[in-house]
């Protein structure tokens, strides 16, 4: 049975709105809004920090329809970015100096425009990266693309939420876990992921339910290892993240009862390490319609960047994105939790991920913190 998507299903959390409702509630008192908990640690408000990553979400059509998508993307979604607002987006690409051009969705390889996105972007040479599926790669009528990605020497981040036949497909769909490695084969064949060449194969861990990630290095061992001894796939890391509350995730959040026993648990775990490398900071998120973002999970809840009128990529002043604060809400918990969000670009070079939790320790509200030797610890 093919699953719809919540707009679909005229789910009320289809609704931006009604998403942000839910997450700016009084229901739960002992949930601090992010903003309170920055200033209970004495912490600022959360500012931009340059901007080294133009993300484009070019839409959310997709040939899956996963269980915990915050984009809420599926076969039976329309949007789509058009000609017009890709072409913007080249222009002020051009115009600026981002260094990395990060194309998402859906599986953003539906749109129209993919192509022409990834060989302007190459043309000006910039950093490219394509968010992939994965399944997109062995699909009828897309046969074409592994080989295209390779010769403009695309980044791809796809997304692998286990190594587990059953635990993959229970999250992704029927059958997703066998046209996964197939592609992921087929990838390494043209030299992705492998020692030596320029193409960069990222794998992504996502929890299966209410529960927050491993420690990235050991999880990461453990892919190489069983996709290595059981399908000859090599890769070259892992992010493993943290599920946000939003759309299809928060959808099975409540229907299960357990919202606020993860947003509790993603507030004991806030570490204010975190913060300095948060990918907010460093990136502009665009829309399927040109509207701008700090990121995609702002985008897929309408917290549109003001500068100070709604900004667009069609007359942004780049100069006030430079400057601008973050806007937050109680999902922002969700990238400050343990280890913090994933590095969103490129890694030649060290790493941009926050530095970890120390080993059984988690912090919490409303312990007080206080600055040691330039870290911060929890009494």
């Amino acid at each position: 049975m093919i699953q719809l998507s919540l707009l679909r299903q005229l789910n009320p959390l289809a609704d931006a709105s009604y998403q942000r409702s839910v997450l700016a509630s009084t229901d739960y008192p002992a949930l601090p809004q992010f903003e309170a908990a920055l200033v209970q640690y004495g912490l600022p408000t959360l500012r931009a920090a340059g901007v080294r990553i133009l993300q484009v979400n070019v839409g959310k059509l997709c040939n899956q329809t996963c269980r915990h998508c915050h984009v809420d993307a599926g076969p039976d979604r329309r949007e789509s970015m058009s000609w017009d607002t890709a072409e913007a987006v080249i222009r002020f690409l051009k115009d600026s100096a981002i260094p990395t051009l990060d194309i998402t969705g859906g599986a953003p390889e539906m749109n129209p425009n993919f192509r022409w996105l990834v060989k302007e972007a190459w043309k000006l040479k910039r950093n490219v990266i394509d968010r992939c599926n994965l399944t997109i790669l062995v699909a009828k009528g897309y046969e074409y693309l592994p080989a295209f990605l390779a010769e403009h020497q695309v980044e791809i981040i796809a997304s692998l939420p286990c190594y587990s036949e059953s635990n993959c497909d229970s999250q992704r769909g029927d059958g997703v876990f066998q046209r996964s490695i197939q592609a992921l084969q087929l990838l390494n064949s043209l030299g992705y992921g492998l020692e030596g060449t320029n193409l960069r194969l990222s794998l992504v861990y996502n929890p299966l339910g209410p529960s927050l990630p491993p420690r990235q290095a050991d999880l990461e061992s453990k892919y190489r290892l069983e996709l290595r001894e059981r399908f000859g796939i090599e890769f070259t890391r892992l992010y493993a993240i943290t599920n946000l509350p939003i759309s299809r995730f928060l959808d099975d959040l409540l229907q299960n009862g357990h919202y606020e026993e993860y947003m509790s648990r993603l507030v004991q775990a806030f570490n204010p390490n975190t913060l300095d490398n948060l990918m907010c900071r460093t990136m502009i998120s665009v829309d399927w319609l040109g509207n701008l973002f700090d990121c995609d999970f702002n985008q897929m809840l309408g917290l549109q960047i003001q500068t100070p009128k709604p900004a667009t990529i069609f007359d942004v002043n780049f100069q006030q994105l430079l400057e601008r604060n973050i806007l937050t809400s109680r999902h922002c918990f969700g990238c400050t939790a343990g280890a913090g969000c994933p590095p969103a670009g490129p890694h030649h070079g060290s790493p941009r991920g926050a530095p970890p939790v120390p080993q059984g320790r988690r912090y919490s509200l409303p312990a007080p913190c206080t600055r040691h030797a330039g870290r911060w610890r929890s009494d």
